[in-house]
């Protein structure tokens, strides 16, 4: 009996993103439902009571929800290479470590600086680029957060490249000057098709985001 696999998710979504690379990157077949957060789906609800949030993966009627612990889940049950998590245990737990700060740091801290001004935006400004380059550290000169293999860390934070324009256009500054390494990095992972077919349009997400930022500010 072939698998039934679903995913619940939104185009714009660095979360849903990472998703769908992870499912590229195994090559598993599955369909892909959008849903509209301001108007969520009976399914989602249903599949995700707790946060009632995207992405949820439903693989054989069983919702799988947060976005890292369905990576991990893809990973080790579609267990053929490439891998995406080390074999390692300490390894792994540094993985896991990442993705959590990443999670953690980056998106509520971009949230604070797209909705504050004068002082409070640009200290939240610099909090962002900070974090930004705390992970350009942890990358060092290796090719991939795992080393020579593009793997767990990698699919976690590669999402968040279609937004840096964003980032960039709200913070009046450019991730290429600020983080370098990190540019490189995010070229190079844009060589894999699973990533490039995967990434949303930088443009479309800044129309998106500012979008939003106008609907709030006119209420």
């Amino acid at each position: 009996m072939a698998d039934e696999v679903v995913l619940l998710d939104a185009w714009f979504s660095m979360f849903g993103m990472r998703v769908r690379i992870a499912l590229a990157e195994k090559g598993v077949k599955y369909e892909r439902k959008e849903e509209d957060l301001r108007n969520k789906s009976a399914l989602l609800l249903q599949m995700n009571p707790i946060h009632k949030k995207i992405p949820v993966l439903i693989h054989n009627g069983k919702p799988i929800c947060e976005s890292a612990i369905i990576v991990q889940y893809i990973d080790e049950l579609w267990n053929h290479n490439p891998q995406l998590m080390p074999s390692h245990p300490y390894e792994r737990a540094q993985a896991r470590f990442w993705m959590d700060y990443i999670d953690k740091k980056v998106y509520d801290t971009w949230r604070k600086m797209w909705l504050s001004s004068g002082e409070e935006h640009e200290t939240w400004k610099k909090e962002l680029i900070s974090i930004f380059k705390q992970l350009e550290e942890t990358l060092g000169n290796k090719p991939f957060f795992g080393g020579d293999i593009f793997g767990f860390v990698d699919v976690g934070l590669i999402p968040y490249y279609s937004w840096f324009y964003t980032y960039e256009t709200y913070g009046n500054f450019k991730m290429e000057a600020e983080c370098p390494k990190l540019i490189a990095w995010a070229k190079r992972c844009i060589e894999r098709e699973t990533v490039s077919k995967t990434l949303a349009d930088e443009k479309k997400v800044y129309a998106f985001i500012d979008g939003i930022k106008k609907e709030l500010y006119s209420k």
